[in-house]
C-alpha cells in the first residue's frame, strides 16, 4: 500500500498508481516504481520527507506561475485562462497574423478566452505590475475528419470523400534504377500508376532517419529522429547536381551503383550498410562538385527555415561519424549539445555538418516531388507518412532533445494477451512537464515537418499521445506504470498542424485500447485502424464483423505490416513461424486449430457475401473477394498492401523478435519467391486485377 502522500505527488506528476491489465484484473504499482518514475520526472521522492518537500514545491510553482506554461484549447470552446487577481492586471491575446484581442475582461477566476478566435498559434500577454508575460495559445480544431480536396471526376460514382491507395514498405520495393533498396523515385512511379486506377493516397512505412554509420538500423519504427527523413532513400540521379558532374565524376558514382543494381535480383534480405556506404560515397561526390548560385540561394533558405533542430541533427551526424553512433559513448563533454566543446566541434567539422544539411536539403526537394506528382496525377490525399511511437535512446533526437525527454526510462506495453512477458521498446518518452514548459514546439515541429510534403499522417501506438507505459532503467515491462499526457494538448497540436496542411490523421489504434480513447479520437475527427483479421462480431460469438457495422471514421484494410501478405497468412505461415521462433505459449497443434477456424470463417462469410464462389479458390481469388469486402465497409480510407497486389508470401516483421527473423530487411517477392520490382509490378496482370477491382468496389459501395 503506498502512503497518501506518495500517491497525490503521482497523480500530480500524472502518474497511474494501478492500473487494470488485459484480464481485467486490477494492479496496483510499486512504490519502488513509483519512486523510479518520479526521478526520471526530475522528482526525489526516496524519503517520505522529500516526498512532502516535493509535494510543497509543486504548489508553490502553480500558486507564483502568473500564466500556464501553454494554452491549448479547441476553436469554439472560450478555454478559461487562470491568472493572478490584482489590480491593474491586462490580458490581450496576439494574432500570429498580427492582430491583437485587447481588453478581455478578467476577475477573480481569471479569464475566458472568446469562443470564435482563429485556428493558429497565437501569444497570450499578461500585463502585471509593470511587467509582461506571456504564454503560447494554441487554437485547434474542434474536429479534423477527412480533408475535402477538390480533385479530377473520374467517372459516375466517384467520391470526394472516400478514398483508397497502396500501402508500401518502401525499402522493399526496388527498381532497375534505385540502389538495392527502395527509393523516393520508386515511391513517385508507384504513386503516378495507382493514380491510374483512381487511388488517393500511398501509405508508406516511416521514412524517419538512422545512423550515419554502420550498422544501420533496420527497424523503421526505431529511428535516430522522427524530423528528419533517411538519406537512403534518395535517388541520387535525380539530384540535379548529377547531370552537372564531369565524366570521371559520373562514372565513379555509375561504378558506384552498378553492384547494387545487380543484387536487386536477389531474393534474400536487404543489405542497407553496403546501400548507404555506395550512396553516401556518390553523394560526397556530388557534394564536392559544387552548386549553382540559385540552387544555393534555395539551399540557404532551407537552412533558414529549419534552423537549430537542422544544425544539430547535423552535428550530432559529423560527430557519429567520429566517434560512433552511441552518444552515451562519446567523450562526456560532447554529451550535451549546448556544451562550448560540441560549439568547437561544430566548427572544427563544419563541411561534414554541412554535408548533412545539404542531405536533407535534398530530401525535402525529392519529398516534395513525390508529393507533387501525387496531386499533378489527381491523388486527393497523396503521400501518407508513418510517424514512429519514439527514437532510439541513443540517436539524434535523444541526444539534442535530452530538455524535453525522459531519459531514465523507455517505455513499452504492459503484458496482454499477444505478449506475456510484456514489452519494452527501449525508447525515451516525451518527458510531459518539459515538453508542456516548451510550448510543445519540439512536438509541433516534427509534426510540422513530417507533414509539409504529405496528404496524411499514420500515427503509431497513437493511445501514446494520451499515456504511456513507462518502464524504469534496469526494470522489465512487469515493473512499469502508466504515465499520463494532456491529450487535449497532444491531439489538438496534432490535429492543428494537420488541418494546415490539409492533411488527414489516422491513429494505430489497434490492440488494448480503451473506449473512451477511441471515442475521443471520432469526436476530434482522428481516423482509427481496422485489420479484418482483428474485426469480430462480438455480439455473434466472435465471427467476421459485417462490412456494414466497420467504423466510418477509420483506415481499412486486410492486413498490417506485423502479419504475412495475406497470401502467406492464407496458409498459415504466421503461426508456423512462430513455432519455428518459439515465440507460441500454447501447443502449436491448438493454434494451428484456432487459425484454421478462423480463416475458414472468413472464407463462409465471403461466400455468404456473394464475393467468392463455393468449392476450392486459389489465393488470387480469395485475396480479391477479401479486398471487397473491406470496399463494402463505410471506411473514409481504405489500404491495399502493394504485397497483396503482387502475391507475396514473406513477413516484413515478427513482432517479439530482433535478429531471430530478418525484420524489415525482406524485398517485395512474388509468390514463388522471385524478386517483383516496381518495372514488374506496374506490369503485373495480377496486381492489375486487384487494384481494378478494389476502384470499381469502392465506387460500387458508395453509390449503393
Amino acid at each position: 500500500m503506498l502512503a497518501p502522500e506518495l500517491v497525490e505527488l503521482a497523480e500530480a506528476y500524472g502518474i497511474a498508481t494501478e492500473f487494470w491489465d488485459w484480464r481485467h484484473v486490477h494492479r496496483p504499482v510499486s512504490e519502488r516504481t513509483v519512486v523510479a518514475v518520479l526521478a526520471a520526472l526530475g522528482v526525489d521522492a526516496s524519503t517520505p520527507d522529500a516526498v512532502r518537500a516535493a509535494l510543497a514545491d509543486r504548489r508553490l510553482t502553480e500558486q507564483r506561475r502568473p500564466l500556464p506554461p501553454v494554452v491549448v484549447c479547441r476553436q469554439g470552446t472560450g478555454a478559461h485562462v487562470r491568472v493572478p487577481a490584482g489590480d491593474g492586471a491586462d490580458l490581450e491575446v496576439r494574432f500570429e497574423d498580427g492582430t491583437v484581442l485587447r481588453d478581455l475582461a478578467l476577475d477573480e477566476h481569471g479569464c475566458v478566452l472568446p469562443r470564435d478566435l482563429p485556428l493558429g498559434w497565437h501569444t497570450i500577454v499578461l500585463t502585471l505590475d509593470g511587467r509582461e508575460v506571456t504564454t503560447p495559445l494554441a487554437v485547434t480544431p474542434d474536429f479534423l475528419g477527412v480533408p475535402g480536396h477538390a480533385r479530377h471526376l473520374r467517372g459516375p460514382g466517384s467520391s470526394p470523400e472516400r478514398y483508397w491507395g497502396l500501402m508500401t514498405q518502401l525499402y522493399s520495393v526496388r527498381s532497375a534504377r534505385s540502389w538495392g533498396i527502395g527509393d523516393l523515385a520508386d515511391l513517385g512511379e508507384l504513386v503516378r500508376w495507382s493514380a491510374g486506377y483512381g487511388a488517393d493516397l500511398a501509405i508508406v512505412n516511416p521514412l524517419h532517419a538512422t545512423t550515419p554509420v554502420p550498422p544501420l538500423e533496420p527497424s523503421p519504427y526505431f529511428p535516430a529522429t522522427r524530423r528528419f527523413p533517411s538519406p537512403l532513400y534518395l535517388r541520387v540521379e535525380d539530384v540535379p547536381e548529377y547531370a552537372s558532374l564531369d565524366a570521371a565524376d559520373r562514372a565513379r558514382v555509375d561504378e558506384l551503383a552498378a553492384p547494387l543494381r545487380r543484387a536487386d535480383t536477389d531474393p534474400g534480405t536487404i543489405d542497407r550498410d553496403a546501400c548507404w556506404l555506395a550512396k553516401r560515397a556518390a553523394l560526397e561526390v556530388l557534394f564536392r562538385a559544387g552548386t549553382s548560385d540559385a540552387r544555393r540561394a534555395a539551399y540557404d533558405a532551407f537552412v533558414e527555415r529549419e534552423g537549430g533542430p537542422l544544425t544539430d541533427f547535423a552535428t550530432w551526424n559529423a560527430l557519429a561519424e567520429e566517434h560512433g553512433a552511441r552518444w552515451r559513448d562519446w567523450p562526456a563533454k560532447l554529451c550535451d549539445p549546448r556544451s562550448p566543446a560540441v560549439d568547437a566541434e561544430r566548427r572544427r567539422l563544419a563541411e561534414r555538418v554541412e554535408f548533412h544539411r545539404w542531405l536533407q536539403w535534398l530530401l525535402d526537394e525529392q519529398l516534395g516531388a513525390v508529393q507533387h506528382t501525387a496531386r499533378d496525377a489527381g491523388m486527393a490525399l497523396g503521400v501518407v507518412h508513418d510517424l514512429a511511437v519514439g527514437v532510439s535512446p541513443e540517436g539524434a533526437d535523444a541526444w539534442a532533445m535530452q530538455d524535453v525527454l525522459a531519459l531514465g526510462v523507455t517505455v513499452g506495453a504492459p503484458p496482454d494477451a499477444f505478449n506475456q512477458r510484456g514489452q519494452d521498446w527501449r525508447q525515451p518518452p516525451w518527458h510531459p512537464v518539459r515538453l508542456a514548459e516548451a510550448g510543445y514546439a519540439p512536438y509541433r515541429d516534427m509534426v510540422r515537418a513530417l507533414l509539409r510534403h504529405a496528404g496524411g499522417v499514420r500515427v503509431d501506438h497513437v493511445i501514446g499521445l494520451f499515456r504511456l507505459w513507462w518502464i524504469p532503467a534496469g526494470g522489465s515491462a512487469f515493473d512499469g506504470a502508466y504515465v499520463r499526457y494532456d491529450h487535449e494538448a497532444m491531439v489538438g497540436i496534432l490535429a492543428l498542424e494537420a488541418h494546415r496542411a490539409g492533411a488527414v490523421v489516422v491513429g494505430e489504434d489497434l490492440g488494448t485500447v480503451e473506449p473512451s480513447a477511441r471515442a475521443y479520437l471520432a469526436e476530434r475527427g482522428i481516423l482509427g485502424t481496422s485489420v479484418l483479421w482483428f474485426e469480430h462480431d462480438h455480439d455473434a460469438g466472435g465471427g467476421p464483423l459485417p462490412p456494414q457495422r466497420w467504423r466510418e471514421l477509420c483506415l481499412a484494410t486486410v492486413t498490417t505490416h506485423d502479419l504475412p501478405p495475406t497470401a502467406g497468412y492464407l496458409t498459415g505461415a504466421h503461426v508456423e513461424l512462430r513455432e519455428r521462433l518459439g515465440l507460441l505459449t500454447r501447443p502449436v497443434e491448438e493454434v494451428r486449430a484456432a487459425d484454421r477456424a478462423e480463416r475458414e470463417a472468413w472464407l463462409a462469410a465471403l461466400r455468404a457475401a456473394g464475393l467468392l464462389e463455393d468449392g476450392d479458390a486459389d489465393d488470387e481469388d480469395v485475396i480479391a473477394a477479401l479486398h471487397a469486402y473491406v470496399a463494402r465497409t463505410p471506411s473514409r480510407l481504405m489500404g491495399v498492401a502493394l504485397s497483396d497486389a503482387v502475391g507475396d508470401r514473406r513477413t516484413q516483421n515478427q513482432p517479439g523478435t530482433v535478429d531471430e527473423y530478418p525484420n524489415w530487411r525482406v524485398p517485395l517477392t512474388d509468390g514463388q519467391g522471385r524478386p517483383v520490382l516496381v518495372e514488374d509490378v506496374v506490369r503485373s496482370p495480377r496486381a492489375d486485377r486487384l487494384l481494378r477491382l478494389v476502384a470499381a468496389s469502392v465506387r460500387g459501395a458508395h453509390a449503393s
